[in-house]
């Protein structure tokens, strides 16, 4: 695991400078502790921060091949490398290392841009190739490892993260308005935009040709997409009619993704929560340990509030198992890890979950270097509660109508929510919030915490001059289109639109910010793609089934999963956020407020009134709160790295 920065100035021919390199990688020493490289020629730098996990002595980068002429810098792992490095052998090629990189670099020369649809793993890395005056950019494709860019009248800058371009002195440090509209909505910055204007993601599944032949334009090419069955398909049909061979099927694939993920060349163990996605990931991994379970190492954390604490839950799958766990409660002093927090993220990023995943990476860290965890199980099997309100909306769309769901959300706004988790009076306000939505937003509806109307009480008159006539919902809708257009329908495509939206932006962009600050590689089984094509394949009676959500799942690890994790209900990894704003947070809290308010996009009296009304438990406006939070704590963090 690493982390990757680089220019080329392949429109001004301007020679690079090698100090402009090492401050940019300078930015990414969390990403990778272990060693840094540089290779600077003309005008083209790379530079690389590494985490030994494969080949700790040989996998030194940027990784040439044998004649030099081709360089490689990547951030990831690739889990086939052993059966492409024989491939490559046959073909004539002579390896110098055990290294995954040096399977990039062989494979590109035998493979071109087509390289990446021969890999199975996650990655984001660059290849220069010399004799063709060429660049390659290109991400895995489901979005696992991050990449942003910048193009500019010299060329293209790039890095694993916002900071390490920004740092470049031909970026522009300026904000995005849009991705501010877009955050506020989301709580996230959705590909492929950026909180800096003129920077930009590298999408999923994409790749990005640079030529020295060409230097007006660029060719982007995606490379990956999933597609719904071929319904015509009459044996496909006939053998997903069998949900119990189906099962079946399911756990042999997982086990095989499982496995591919547990190899390395250091300590591997996993994030344990007690949910049916991590509990399944730990019995597959004890599956291949076989009667070595007790190697397997696990971790959970919890919180004082029982509401919010699973570690009963873990506890039960690590000693059914077997397992060498390790458990620590999260107290309040969480809090001073706020800034250090919004600092990984670079983007303003309000997931309250940022803050436990820190924390569980900090405690794998101590006895491991990669932790495998359950991260999209919920977007293949439909585990989250949106699905089930959708569901429950479409039943219930004919009762009273608009006005009558108006009328049930002003009653419930008298009622004060409760400090818990997910309290009766909670959940019926959000549903009743939700059901006020526009309908084309399907499952969405349920986890947007800022309607059009808050946003335009919110915003100044200048920012809402600058932003008239947006869709702030644009983003979600094009998944949707999509997913229509890649075959999917009703689960199916909301499905598909959470996996090419909601997981690589906010999930993912979490834990992989989140394991590396503390350089821990977090790994992701139920996102090897050749699985995530097999499980979007099954029927949606199948994961949706009734009221039960992940019901195949929970059926291929019946009678290996203890019986109450396979009936449990999500709970999610959170924080209770809501109180410690109340409490330990508030300083903080008052602080950012007034920095945000001073910017002049906000209006102060509508702050000032969300505030209030949350500090005295009238509302739980936790989520509109922290989102102005992060926006000011990403811009100071911003402004700081260009600084120095």
């Amino acid at each position: 695991m690493c982390g990757i920065a680089g220019f080329w100035h392949f429109r001004s021919g301007r020679p690079a400078d090698g100090e402009v390199i090492r401050a940019m990688t300078a930015t990414l020493s969390h990403r990778g502790p272990d060693d840094d490289g540089y290779w600077v020629e003309g005008s083209l730098a790379l530079g690389m921060r590494r985490l030994r996990v494969i080949d700790p002595a040989g996998g030194t980068q940027p990784m040439p091949n044998e004649d030099g002429s081709v360089q490689v810098i990547f951030n990831g792992e690739i889990y086939n490398h052993v059966e492409l490095r024989r491939e490559l052998e046959g073909c004539g090629h002579r390896f110098r290392s055990r290294s995954d990189t040096e399977v990039l670099a062989h494979g590109y020369e035998e493979w071109g841009a087509g390289l990446p649809e021969h890999l199975n793993g996650m990655f984001a890395f660059a290849i220069w190739d010399r004799r063709e005056g060429r660049l390659l950019l290109a991400r895995d494709r489901l979005g696992i490892k991050p990449l942003y860019l910048a193009e500019g009248p010299e060329g293209v800058v790039f890095g694993s993260e916002l900071k390490a371009v920004v740092s470049s002195p031909t970026v522009e440090l300026s904000w995005n308005l849009e991705a501010v509209d877009d955050f506020m909505t989301y709580e996230y910055v959705p590909t492929p935009t950026s909180i800096v204007s003129g920077v930009e993601k590298l999408r999923p599944g994409h790749t990005i040709l640079y030529r020295a032949d060409r230097p007006g334009a660029r060719d982007e090419r995606r490379y990956w997409n999933l597609e719904a069955e071929d319904p015509g398909d009459s044996d496909e049909r006939g053998r997903r009619g069998n949900p119990t061979e189906m099962a079946r099927e399911l756990h042999d694939r997982l086990g095989i993704a499982v496995r591919r993920r547990m190899l390395a060349d250091v300590p591997v163990g996993a994030f344990l929560s007690g949910g049916v996605d991590s509990s399944a990931i730990v019995s597959l991994m004890c599956d291949a340990t076989g009667e070595r379970s007790e190697k397997v190492r696990t971790f959970s954390l919890g919180f004082g509030d029982p509401s919010y604490d699973e570690r009963a839950h873990a506890r039960l799958v690590a000693d059914h198992f077997g397992t060498r766990h390790t458990e620590r409660e999260v107290t309040p002093a969480v809090v001073d890890l706020a800034e250090t927090i919004s600092g990984h993220f670079d983007e303003p990023f309000a997931d309250v979950s940022a803050f436990p995943t820190l924390l569980l990476s900090k405690l794998a860290r101590e006895d491991v270097t990669v932790a495998l965890s359950g991260d999209g199980g919920d977007e293949l099997f439909a585990g989250y509660d949106h699905y089930r309100a959708h569901r429950w909306a479409e039943r219930l769309r004919w009762f009273g109508g608009r006005m009558g769901w108006s009328a049930a959300d002003r009653l419930l706004d008298q009622v004060r929510p409760s400090p818990s988790k997910k309290g009766p009076v909670n959940i019926a306000q959000r549903f009743a919030e939700g059901m006020l939505r526009p309908r084309d937003l399907e499952h969405a509806r349920w986890w947007i915490f800022q309607d059009l109307d808050d946003r335009r009480s919110l915003y100044s008159a200048d920012l809402s001059g600058a932003l008239a006539g947006r869709d702030c919902f644009a983003h979600y809708r094009e998944r949707l289109r999509e997913g229509t257009e890649r075959g999917f329908r009703g689960l199916g495509r909301q499905l598909y639109s959470d996996l090419t939206g909601y997981l690589p932006d906010d999930i993912l962009t979490k834990v992989d910010r989140m394991s590396m600050a503390v350089s821990l590689e977090a790994r992701v089984p139920f996102l090897d793609h050749e699985f995530v094509e097999f499980a979007m394949s099954l029927p949606d009676r199948w994961k949706l089934r009734g009221g039960r959500s992940k019901w195949i799942l929970k059926e291929s690890m019946r009678g290996v999963l203890p019986t109450p994790i396979l009936e449990r209900r999500k709970e999610g990894f959170s924080m209770p956020m809501k109180n410690w704003l109340r409490g330990p947070l508030r300083p903080l809290m008052d602080d950012l407020l007034h920095g945000v308010a001073e910017r002049e996009w906000f209006e102060q009296d509508e702050i000032r009134r969300l505030e209030a009304e949350h500090v005295d438990g009238r509302r739980n406006h936790a989520h509109r709160l922290w989102c102005l939070m992060s926006l000011e704590l990403s811009l100071r963090g911003l402004e700081g790295a260009r600084t120095t």
